[in-house]
């Protein structure tokens, strides 16, 4: 896929991710020479051309003071899935939640992370959420991470993914 020298350069400056701040197309459009309103449409198109895959945070949860997490699966029946999903990404302590396909030996389609203060407050949390989506007798399985690994956005600045225009 090709983009031309502006897209590249946004590209470029997006890779450490949006400032925290009220108006972050604003500041990246600064960054770049463009304006908010530039940034946007460009991240559009290049979301619709799949050059851009997902958009999203990273949630970095032992700097915020949560030191236990945990991803829960569940095996929802497929006509149901989106319901549930949509069920468990409102409530306020689920950070990511999202289908995937089931594999041989893996019956579970919808992944969900919680992360609390303790293991005793997400176990707390996932109870919630089962009562919440209905999923209490469904199959499911609480996989707790045990470590942290480094978290980061996107690199898109690699010629096999940019090729110039």
């Amino acid at each position: 896929m090709t983009v031309d020298a502006t897209d590249r350069a946004l590209l470029a400056a997006l890779e450490p991710g949006l400032a925290l701040v009220a108006e972050p197309y604003a500041a990246l459009g600064q960054r770049t020479g463009l304006t908010e309103q530039a940034v946007i449409d460009r991240l559009q198109r290049l979301y619709a051309r799949g050059i851009i895959k997902r958009f999203g945070v990273i949630v970095r949860h032992r700097e915020v003071g949560y030191r236990a997490n945990a991803m829960v699966v569940w095996d929802i029946p497929d006509a149901d899935v989106a319901t549930v999903a949509q069920s468990l990404a409102a409530l306020p302590f689920v950070t990511l939640c999202y289908r995937r396909p089931r594999r041989p030996g893996w019956p579970y389609n919808l992944f969900c992370m919680i992360h609390g203060e303790d293991r005793e407050t997400v176990c707390r949390q996932i109870a919630r959420a089962n009562a919440s989506a209905g999923t209490t007798a469904l199959p499911q399985t609480v996989l707790f991470s045990t470590r942290a690994f480094k978290q980061r956005g996107a690199r898109y600045w690699a010629p096999e993914v940019l090729e110039p225009a």
